[in-house]
């Protein structure tokens, strides 16, 4: 077989998350029920049945393609694209802008698809970092010495996973001009915007203020639905139908019934919901992780993330993170993301946009593994 590089954290997941007690690996937080989604249509239930379970548009229904232009100040039906999630609209945009050969940027730690995406399609791959130091704030400096003349695409994660750092608009900006300068792409991975922490003010597209943008979006992280598998990317129409090229050949569609769902939860009567109960979740729940960190303060820190159920912790013991989570999933029954997965040991991402009688048994049992290994 040729040579692969793994996607070592979806790996992971797929293999583990329905086998353990306690699954603190997700990203999004705790998922809605049809029953939830459905409360503002009591006859909600009734037109799904009447649904027939024909192909849906191939590009995701017209009702749909419209809620989702509205989240994009100058957006139509026209610059969306329906994918089989975010995962799909990330790989269909790559296939449909780069070749072998071509210079992508990409933002450190994010998720880290495009990376293994780079790797396996024979791109040159170049990154920039996030600053820990700096509160996780973006090396500026780092990505224009990153970028030269043949960059064709940088890739930018904001509100970012794992580290839940939302970019100021001076930081866009620096970010847009760096891309305008050698006329690079920007890929910008925005699923978490809407699962803000400390605002009630959603995280800004780069949409809309760069012609050669390519926003991407899911119903994953801020609406708790990452079983209906809808994604979506936004952008000038000519390039959009170019990636609606290769997404037939790879998906073909999302099925019917999810497109329905999805255009109800993004209808303006249901999404403010939806968005409102998200933040719930990611605002209850961090709290309850903030305590606990500082219950062990001694081997643990984190920058509390602006937005997104997940926090990157770090960790002052010597076990490499990979070894920390797969000991926790053996001897605990708790999922986790070790750090190495974003190319940062001695970090761990842990979510916490769950309830309180689910998130504190499995906070306990990380801590009783960590005493064990500190007491080793």
């Amino acid at each position: 077989m040729p040579k692969f590089q793994p996607f070592v954290m979806e790996r992971m997941m797929s293999k583990f998350e329905k086998e353990v007690d306690y699954n603190l690996s997700e990203s999004g937080v705790y998922p809605l029920t049809l029953k939830e989604l459905l409360q503002d249509d009591p006859d909600g239930v009734a037109k799904l049945l009447a649904t027939e379970m024909d192909y849906a548009h191939a590009n995701g229904i017209p009702e749909l393609r419209r809620n989702i232009a509205a989240l994009y100040p100058g957006a139509g039906p026209e610059n969306v694209l329906v994918t089989v999630g975010a995962i799909e609209a990330n790989y269909d945009i790559l296939w449909g802008l780069l070749s072998a050969g071509d210079e992508v940027v990409v933002m450190l730690p994010n998720y880290m698809q495009i990376w293994g995406l780079a790797k396996n399609l024979n791109l040159d791959l170049k990154t920039f970092s996030l600053d820990e130091k700096n509160g996780w704030a973006p090396d500026l400096d780092g990505l224009k010495k990153a970028v030269t003349a043949k960059t064709k695409l940088i890739a930018i994660c904001n509100p970012n996973n794992p580290t839940g750092y939302i970019l100021k608009n001076e930081e866009m900006e620096a970010i847009i001009e760096t891309a305008r300068r050698v006329g690079a792409w920007i890929l910008a991975d925005e699923v978490y915007a809407g699962a803000e922490r400390l605002t009630d003010e959603q995280t800004p597209s780069f949409y809309g203020k760069y012609e050669k943008v390519l926003a991407v979006g899911s119903l994953s992280k801020a609406y708790g639905l990452p079983g209906l598998r809808i994604g979506w990317v936004v952008g000038p129409a000519p390039v959009v139908d170019e990636i609606w090229a290769r997404h037939e050949y790879l998906t073909l569609s999302a099925t019917m019934l999810s497109n329905h769902l999805a255009a109800i939860a993004l209808s303006p009567r249901v999404r403010p919901r939806l968005i409102q109960r998200a933040r719930s979740f990611i605002r209850r729940g961090f709290p309850v992780l903030e305590k606990w960190i500082g219950e062990h303060r001694e081997i643990l820190s984190t920058t509390p993330p602006q937005a997104a159920a997940i926090a990157f912790v770090h960790y002052r013991l010597d076990i490499p993170s990979t070894r920390i989570a797969e000991r926790l999933r053996e001897e605990k029954k708790v999922l986790i993301v070790p750090g190495d997965h974003f190319g940062l040991d001695h970090f761990v991402r842990i979510s916490f946009g769950l309830p309180h009688d689910y998130l504190t048994p499995a906070l306990g049992r990380i801590h009783d593994l960590l005493m064990e290994l500190r007491n080793k």
